[in-house]
């Protein structure tokens, strides 16, 4: 007999923090919504040690492309309000409109949600979101991993990250390299914050009991949780489907995540070239101007941490921007001509 057979047992996992049946319980819950979120290259995903996904055959000369991100501190917006439905989106949002940015259709994603204590509706809520997301997105969740880190986080955290992967052609690469003087710069709107600057946002709206319930801004029919808590729009089926009309006439995208308007246009730009953003070319939601008069937040802070109401900024040949504006409202995602590009040195200035 093995000496692992020897000894009475009393002490249990579940005890010092990790149960392993409420793992298992997540998993039921989410299993269905995570197999709906599939495309036909997976070859073996959810259950197994990897998920398997076969190349798309239709690529001559592909490139693979990956990126990694989480949610941020909207999680703990989303701990405080109690629904964890949208952030999910969210993730799959930074995840994809990352790739899109090199002109690569988003394959797949996995997902990583670690917590202190396992509550299964609550996993299942925040991967039903993933799902979601990957639906949009056109992507299929392979696969992931929840984590129970009892002892370590406190009961009621949650993280959530993901990684994702696409495909490009090698000659087909949106990029800097493309960029001339002259271009055009179309903006895709966002109607909320996305998941970008919420550290900020939480020391400035939430420093008040209660402030979750009560209206977003003076006159405001929805709470404050509600705007918050809104999902990410997924810019990255607008984009590929703007690419399949324009062809090579669109050179280059940026999504505008973490370092807001200015620093992230200024990645799609080579060295020689400068771009000249009007922020009056493009609704701003009110929210962003509630943060900015309750901080109060400079407009030099607001550009450099917000999108603003600019979420995808995308440089084309100018001759191409009114129908790539209509080409984008027509299939759902509301843009308009925002600024173009110069000589000059490498950087980004507003007006």
């Amino acid at each position: 007999m093995s000496r692992l057979l020897e000894v009475e047992g009393r002490r249990t996992y579940a005890e010092a923090g990790v149960s392993i049946a409420a793992g298992d319980a997540a998993v039921a819950r989410f299993a269905p919504a995570a197999a709906a979120a599939t495309r036909p290259e997976v070859l073996e995903g959810l259950g197994g040690f990897a998920g398997l996904f076969a190349l798309p055959a239709r690529y001559r000369d592909p490139v693979l492309v990956a990126s990694a991100d989480g949610v941020g501190t909207k999680l703990e917006v989303a701990r405080l309000a109690g629904h964890f439905d949208t952030v999910g989106i969210d993730l799959v949002a930074m995840l994809v409109d990352d790739l899109v940015c090199t002109g690569a259709e988003p394959l797949f994603v996995l997902d990583y949600v670690a917590v202190g204590a396992l509550e299964p509706a609550r996993v299942a809520e925040v991967v039903a979101g993933v799902a979601e997301g990957c639906r949009i997105a056109g992507a299929a969740l392979l696969g992931g991993e929840t984590a129970e880190h009892g002892g370590v986080m406190k009961p009621d955290d949650l993280d959530l990250a993901g990684f994702a992967v696409g495909a490009v052609e090698r000659d087909d690469r949106l990029g800097a390299h493309r960029v001339e003087v002259g271009d055009a710069l179309v903006g895709l709107h966002s109607p909320n914050l996305r998941s970008n600057g919420y550290t900020l946002v939480r020391e400035v709206l939430l420093s008040e009991p209660g402030a979750l319930e009560r209206p977003a801004y003076p006159g405001c029919a929805e709470s404050l949780a509600q705007v918050l808590l809104a999902p990410s729009v997924i810019y990255a089926p607008g984009v590929l489907a703007l690419r399949e009309a324009l062809g090579p006439a669109l050179h280059a995208a940026a999504h505008v995540t973490g370092g807001g308007i200015v620093g992230n246009v200024v990645r799609l730009l080579p060295e020689g070239r400068h771009a000249r953003v009007d922020l009056a070319a493009f609704p701003t939601p009110e929210v962003f101007f509630e943060i900015q008069r309750r901080g109060p937040v400079g407009p030099e802070e607001m550009v450099r941490v917000f999108n603003c109401g600019l979420g995808m900024v995308l440089a084309l040949a100018s001759a191409s921007a009114e129908a790539a504006v209509a080409e984008l409202g027509a299939a759902g995602f509301p843009a308009s001509v925002v600024g173009e590009v110069v000589a000059g040195q490498r950087g980004v200035s507003l007006r």
